[in-house]
């Protein structure tokens, strides 16, 4: 399904079992430096010396950097601009593998079950598993998330 199909959904159009692989993105060592000096300054994350020492052998960045990444891809390639009306949060987050300078994510996401609202006809929840994907078909970082989108009118 074209991304633009994928924008333009209501909360009808989501179908549990449905799978779907979009973006690509490079993951350089002064964006890994540069996220993590703002937000998760750890010595693994900012200092390459450092890294190398540590237990990952090597720079590695946030995971919280990698979440980023994953929702920058859903936003340009998913989320629908039609329905979307906001997430109550996500659960089972796990980081998988550690992300490294030259690594290239991609996402996988998956509806696993729509609800409709019981209280608001016009809006219904949908639950997606959110995967990062690297270059070597790894799963880097997976979560659940809820979406609420509008009901097609």
């Amino acid at each position: 399904m074209h991304a633009m199909q994928l924008k333009n959904r209501w909360f009808q159009d989501y179908v549990p079992g449905e799978t779907f692989e979009f973006g690509d993105y490079l993951i350089t060592e002064a964006e890994i430096i540069a996220f993590a000096s703002r937000y998760d300054p750890q010595p693994f994350h900012v200092d390459a010396g450092a890294a190398a020492q540590s237990s990952f052998g090597g720079l590695v960045a946030s995971g919280w950097m990698t979440g980023a990444v994953l929702m920058r891809m859903m936003c340009d390639h998913f989320i629908s601009t039609v329905s979307a009306m906001g997430s109550p949060g996500v659960d089972q987050l796990r980081w998988l593998v550690p992300v490294r300078p030259g690594d290239r994510l991609h996402a996988r996401v998956t509806v696993i079950d729509v609800c409709p609202s019981r209280s608001k006809p016009d809006r219904g929840t949908v639950t997606l598993r959110q995967e990062a994907i690297n270059q070597d078909g790894d799963v880097v970082m997976s979560q659940e998330g809820k979406a609420i989108h509008r009901c097609r009118r």
